[in-house]
């Protein structure tokens, strides 16, 4: 793998859609209102996805975000390397073991190593990871893609913090089938 040559720390991104009452799935994990919503979108339409996609290197999720990811037909993540995040073993299938790892390290462990091993922007994804990451102040930006749908109950995006996170809006996009895209800077402790 590359260097990072910086040595700065490897950029931490979210990109991820949530309910507009701020849930990332139902109380259960399912995201069946998101796969109704995206029934919407469409053909050819990936809200920015693809072009985000093309800058990371490596993705972090956690073990409940892995396991839906593994129901998805075909694999979305080829050529990307992939840690899950877990304090219990993950099993990992055996034609991901290539590109797939786990981890029980801190978020900042975890950032040291893989800016260590080169990693240049990692894609932090699921609720309690994007929580951990948040909590110990390593995102660097924020994309929430809101679903125009309340559900009610479900799996939050955030949670406690141990002080203010202060964001710069950098973009907003509506879509023409309902949703709303706004990206954001998070801004450096003062």
């Amino acid at each position: 793998m590359r260097k990072n040559p910086t040595h700065m720390k490897a950029r931490t991104s979210i990109f991820i859609a949530t309910s507009l009452d701020g849930y990332i799935s139902r109380p259960d994990g399912s995201i069946d209102w998101l796969n109704e919503a995206n029934a919407a979108v469409p053909p050819g339409e990936d809200c920015g996805y693809a072009q985000f996609m093309s800058t990371i290197d490596t993705i972090v999720m956690g073990r409940n975000t892995f396991e839906q990811v593994l129901t998805f037909d075909p694999w979305p993540f080829d050529g990307k390397k992939l840690v899950v995040m877990s304090s219990r073993p993950v099993a990992i299938p055996a034609h991901l073991a290539a590109t797939v790892s786990a981890t029980s390290e801190t978020p900042a462990a975890l950032v040291a190593r893989l800016t260590a091993q080169g990693c240049l922007h990692l894609y932090i994804d699921g609720g309690k990871t994007i929580q951990g990451f948040l909590a110990a102040n390593l995102v660097d930006d924020i994309t929430v893609t809101t679903i125009p749908v309340l559900i009610g109950a479900g799996r939050p995006l955030f949670g406690a913090l141990p002080d203010d996170r202060k964001l710069k809006l950098l973009s907003s996009k509506s879509y023409p089938f309902g949703f709303v895209q706004n990206t954001y800077r998070v801004e450096p402790d003062a």
